[in-house]
């Protein structure tokens, strides 16, 4: 069926980088544009990133911009989000989203430690 699941977080200290990963399945993919959003605990669900259907065009939040990249391929049905230079209010479950569809990923951790 329908399904997104993220993959590729984890622990890192300040300063260091992650990938994180959202596998697609059971729609066109490449039809979609794609989002990250990120919750941390006792803070609403924000939008992080945002990547069109072909990737020529991204935006994000203020607070990522220039450490982060978003990307996809399309061939692999798979989205990306390029973590650099991670801070620690950059801690939160991170979930990957397709809007237009109101489908979510189940999110994976992101842990940054001083």
């Amino acid at each position: 069926q329908v399904q997104l699941v993220e993959s590729g977080g984890g622990l890192v200290q300040a300063g260091g980088s992650l990938r994180l990963s959202c596998a697609a399945s059971g729609f066109t993919f490449s039809a979609y544009i794609m989002t990250w959003y990120r919750q941390a605990p006792g803070k609403e669900r924000e939008l992080v990133a945002t990547i069109s259907t072909t990737g020529a065009y991204t935006n994000y939040m203020d607070s990522v911009k220039g450490r982060f990249t978003i990307s996809r391929d399309n061939a692999k049905n798979t989205l990306y989000l390029q973590m650099n230079s991670l801070k620690l209010e950059d801690t939160a479950v991170y979930y990957c989203n397709v809007r237009s569809l109101g489908l979510w990923g189940q999110g994976t951790q992101v842990t940054v430690s001083s």
